[in-house]
């Protein structure tokens, strides 16, 4: 048994992320059993927060965002338009420049994915614990 929402949310924005976090509680909190717990939710938010991000910031300024609830996870995944998947690279401490999210998804998800889209673009998926 698993629910699913497709296409749940369109970003065209950073100021729209706020949006897509809303969209993913409004889901976790419409799923009936098992319910998720509030720590795992806050883990789906926040990964959900850096891949939409990454997303806007490198993959060409829009993205989908989809959602899965399957028995013992949440799977979530971001369609964008560039071909290039995201990469390891040592986090900027001094200028602001990033380097964070993308080693703390892998971190907080039991697996990450990143598959090329027929005619371009790239979906990235991670797989967290319900």
């Amino acid at each position: 048994m698993h629910t699913t929402i497709t296409n749940a949310t369109t970003v065209r924005s950073t100021t729209a992320v706020a949006g897509a976090r809303d969209s993913v509680r409004a889901f976790l909190d419409g799923l009936r059993r098992p319910v998720v717990a509030q720590d795992a939710a806050d883990t789906v938010v926040l990964v959900v927060s850096e891949l939409v991000t990454n997303a806007l910031r490198h993959g060409g300024g829009a993205c989908t965002l989809d959602l899965t609830a399957h028995p013992d996870s949440i799977e979530v995944a971001v369609h964008d338009t560039s071909p290039h998947a995201p990469r390891m690279r040592v986090p900027d401490l001094h200028g602001g420049g990033g380097g964070f999210g993308w080693p703390m998804v892998n971190r907080l998800a039991r697996s990450t994915s990143v598959t090329p889209r027929t005619g371009g673009g790239k979906t990235v998926s991670a797989l967290l614990t319900r």
